[in-house]
């Protein structure tokens, strides 16, 4: 079994996982920064009451097996293995990704310096990918909403400070290839092609990344520590909001490039589609493609989860507050959601309890916002370029 602790002090960027749960165990320490940090942890509490302090965990009752991920009915088989989280580039010499459209979820978070974002596409029965690419570095960050899925996680190397140390430790199974910092490299599960310039043109498939959880000994199948993070609308019915706004085309960055949010310079927005009841993405002036197969992406659902986030270094690398909102009556004024799905915005807030559970997203009155069953694309939004987001 992994080990199972809770992220005391939020941000990945602090300086340690503590011991707060009674089965908590320690794990790696992270360099710490500074004032934004000490800001977050002692804010009053005078905002929104933890509506969810008592919800520990979603499940959606269907009478046959169906994903953890997307809700739709898959085989008992299929439920219970794992899923495989990738690190994608999304700066536009990396672009368009290959494989990317058979993700059943897909996170994105701004990168350094916030000029750019980064994809983790999370992929179910990924023994069968053909191609995926094309694979950046680890952020931990990303790693800890991997962890939300219980999922292996494959990158091409890391920001080694603020991350290494948690990638070779029990919490994580990653595979990464053979880079600095790295105590179990996989270097034979990742190919580079002629196509493409390095540092962006490295792929991996299905069959290299089975390889490799072989060779490390990774468990396929969840642990018992997984808890199912979406809610789902019940089995063949739709998610209804009819008393809610009604979005239709959302920009986490705004309409402006140059603003330094992480989402404006890559020009990223999605557009929902009353026909088929999806939002389509589109980014860099053009339509967010498949390199294999040349679909625009489309997805069920788009969450903006707000956080907290902050320059750790005069280089520009980031952090982001994923473990936000915990503790019993905490406030939750900083940990919004906005849910974007069948048209329609639902607000709320999110927490998150432990490393190993996810962040759940509930309404102003306590209740889990249920999603449309298929896909969904999570955008960490960074909390103090909130006002950035543009919705119509």
């Amino acid at each position: 079994m992994k080990k199972t602790s809770l992220f005391c002090l939020a941000l990945g960027l602090s300086a340690a996982l503590c011991a707060c749960g009674s089965a908590a165990t320690e794990t790696t320490p992270v360099p710490e920064t500074d004032s934004a940090v000490a800001a977050t942890e002692s804010n009053d509490t005078t905002g929104t009451e933890n509506a969810a302090a008592e919800t520990e965990s979603v499940v959606t009752e269907d009478a046959v097996p169906t994903s953890y991920l997307t809700g739709l009915e898959c085989t008992e088989e299929e439920r219970e293995q794992r899923p495989m989280a990738v690190m994608l580039n999304n700066i536009k010499a990396g672009t368009p990704q290959a494989g990317i459209g058979q993700a059943s979820v897909i996170y994105e978070a701004p990168m350094e310096g916030a000029d750019v974002t980064r994809l983790m596409p999370l992929f179910e029965n990924w023994q069968n990918l053909d191609t995926v690419g094309y694979i950046r570095s680890s952020r931990d960050y990303f790693v800890y909403s991997a962890l939300e899925f219980d999922a292996i996680y494959a990158h091409f190397g890391q920001a080694t400070p603020y991350v290494g140390d948690l990638l070779n430790s029990d919490l994580v199974d990653n595979i990464s290839g053979a880079v600095a910092g790295i105590d179990r490299p996989a270097s034979k599960a990742f190919m580079r092609t002629d196509k493409r310039k390095a540092p962006h043109n490295v792929y991996t498939n299905g069959e290299a990344l089975a390889e490799a959880a072989e060779k490390f000994e990774y468990s396929l199948t969840y642990h018992d520590t997984h808890k199912q993070k979406f809610a789902f609308a019940p089995l063949g019915e739709k998610a209804d909001y009819p008393d809610n706004d009604t979005v239709v085309l959302m920009y986490p960055g705004g309409e402006k490039t140059g603003v330094g949010n992480g989402y404006s310079n890559v020009q990223a927005y999605f557009e929902y589609n009353d026909e088929d009841g999806k939002y389509y993405r589109y980014q860099y002036g053009d339509k967010h493609i498949d390199e294999t197969t040349g679909e625009q992406l489309a997805v069920d659902n788009v969450i903006f989860q707000y956080c907290h986030g902050e320059f750790r270094d005069s280089k520009g690398y980031m952090a982001f507050d994923v473990h936000g909102g915990w503790e019993p009556g905490a406030d939750l004024t900083n940990y919004k959601v906005q849910v974007f799905t069948g048209g329609k915005m639902v607000e709320g807030t999110w927490s998150r309890y432990s490393d190993t559970d996810p962040a759940l997203y509930v309404d102003a009155d306590g209740n889990p916002i249920r999603l449309n069953r298929g896909k969904t694309w999570v955008c960490l939004i960074w909390n103090e370029h909130a006002d950035d987001v543009v919705l119509k």
